[in-house]
């Protein structure tokens, strides 16, 4: 292959990606703000601007796409939730209320419709569902993540601690999704921090 061959096939190859990325942030924008069933493949289609044959070729079924679509939204979480821990470091309480304040920025955000990995969880009841096994797998990592914190905080039961964490956590953003800015989320900091005093003060409690 000569220079201008290999000049034509980066070329092609290079639209291709866009084309890729073009039908993911589209399906993406539609699949939040309008619900993963009610977005048809056809419509992603008109709307990203390519061939049905060019989605096919990325994503072999809607399936796939949604699950690409929360594999990138779990990606760009923890990109996330990576850099706020970082600018703390060796101070897990400092961490986590970062964490929660982000959050609850998230929250106020006018375009906030539910968490995406919650959402596709109540659409589609079948467990072994793409999209389902990896909203899953993102509370699981969650979970995993503030048990960490948990046992830096000096937790006598970090798990247990965590767990209560996420479920005000999840509890913060259903609260947002249904009451919008004049629910409670914003005492999501308040409470975590209620929950951890009291569980560092009386160790017994978390036996």
């Amino acid at each position: 292959m000569d220079a201008k061959d290999a000049n034509v096939t980066n070329a092609l190859r290079g639209a291709e990606m866009s084309a890729r990325d073009r039908i993911l942030h589209t399906a993406s924008e539609l699949f939040y703000r309008d619900g993963i069933r009610a977005v048809g493949v056809d419509t992603i289609v008109e709307r990203s601007g390519v061939a049905k044959t060019s989605l096919y070729r990325w994503f072999p079924s809607k399936d796939a796409l949604i699950a690409a679509f929360l594999e990138d939204q779990d990606r760009r979480f923890w990109l996330w939730w990576d850099k706020v821990v970082a600018r703390h470091p060796d101070a897990p309480r400092e961490q986590l209320r970062a964490l929660l304040a982000g959050m609850v920025k998230r929250l106020a955000n006018p375009q906030y419709r539910g968490c995406p990995f919650m959402n596709t969880a109540a659409e589609f009841a079948d467990a072994d569902h793409p999209g389902r096994v990896v909203a899953r797998a993102n509370r699981d990592e969650m979970r995993r993540r503030l048990k960490v914190i948990a046992g830096a905080l000096g937790a006598a039961d970090p798990a247990r601690l965590a767990d209560q964490l996420l479920l005000l956590v999840n509890g913060a953003y259903a609260a947002a999704q249904v009451l919008g800015s004049a629910g409670p989320q914003q005492e999501l900091i308040d409470a975590a921090d209620t929950l951890i005093a009291a569980r560092l003060a009386s160790p017994a409690a978390s036996s």
